[in-house]
């Protein structure tokens, strides 16, 4: 579908912190995050539109199956398929875990966008980042790559808009991401909004910033010469990071680990940020 621009009068999204828009906070201190940023680009488009988010950070992919992808359903069906779209990304905080099988969350994937499209809305899928920026996220790499084709797959045979986050490689960069390594930071949400707005055929303007390519550069190859300045400067470099990966597990990777030790989850207790389709406001600090 992509290249299309139907017109959107309906836009929900589903999925975790990703689609929550963790760590992207607005001026009034609310998140705002990818989802929030292309609502305000397709309310430029279409002001009539309405938006639900749906997403709760720390969500597993089998609870956005169950608990969001119905509710999705039901608003879609209120509002009009025809001109409905919905988001779905999820599986990363499966991912996370030992026992995240690919395979497996392909299987709750396609069930997810079956049941989705089955409605007749626009389904607009996101496959994972590719997790080069630190070196323990980057272990991953084999399982996420493995889960993106499955999701490439998915999007192929049910007719699913793709964006593909494993292709913005100024993702793969540290400075895209916020503190904790696991949330993108607010210049990194505009990107994805970005993105997804040329997946779609929208104009992105409106996304709370200066249009870009979405995809970023790709990050630069820097060849450092063998002199005694250089091993200096990159040994410092190297002590460096080494106190920030200490920073970084004290500050988020134990906490994490001890969530999963008591069977808890950073998203317990929470509720949709926003339950209902409503119409979408300005950006923050912009007139109405």
């Amino acid at each position: 579908m992509s290249g299309l621009n139907p017109r959107i009068m309906s836009f929900v999204a589903i999925g975790d912190s990703f689609t929550e828009g963790m760590n992207d906070l607005g001026p009034d201190g609310a998140l705002r995050g990818w989802a929030d940023r292309l609502a305000e680009m397709l309310a430029v488009q279409e002001p009539r539109v309405r938006y639900a988010n749906l997403s709760v950070r720390g969500k597993l992919l089998r609870q956005i199956v169950a608990e969001q992808v119905p509710a999705a359903v039901s608003m879609v069906e209120q509002a009009g398929p025809s001109e409905a779209l919905v988001s779905i990304a999820g599986g990363g905080n499966d991912l996370l875990r030992p026992s995240g099988d690919p395979d497996t969350l392909a299987s709750q994937f396609d069930a997810a966008a079956a049941a989705l499209r089955a409605t007749g809305c626009r389904v607009l899928v996101f496959t994972g980042f590719d997790p080069l920026a630190f070196r323990l996220m980057a272990l991953l790499r084999g399982k996420i790559a493995a889960y993106n084709m499955h999701l490439r797959a998915i999007a192929d045979h049910r007719g699913c808009d793709l964006v593909d986050l494993w292709g913005m490689r100024s993702l793969t960069m540290p400075s895209a991401w916020s503190s904790d390594r696991l949330h993108l930071n607010s210049g990194s949400h505009r990107l994805v909004a970005e993105r997804a707005a040329a997946v779609l055929g929208v104009p992105r303007a409106g996304a709370g910033g200066a249009a870009g390519n979405g995809a970023g550069a790709p990050p630069p190859i820097v060849w450092t010469p063998a002199v005694p300045e250089a091993k200096a400067a990159n040994r410092a470099a190297w002590l460096a990071a080494r106190r920030e990966d200490y920073q970084w597990a004290r500050e988020s990777f134990v906490p994490w680990i001890s969530r999963r030790i008591r069977g808890a989850s950073s998203g317990d207790g929470r509720s949709a940020k926003r339950p209902d389709l409503l119409p979408v406001l300005p950006p923050p600090g912009q007139p109405g």
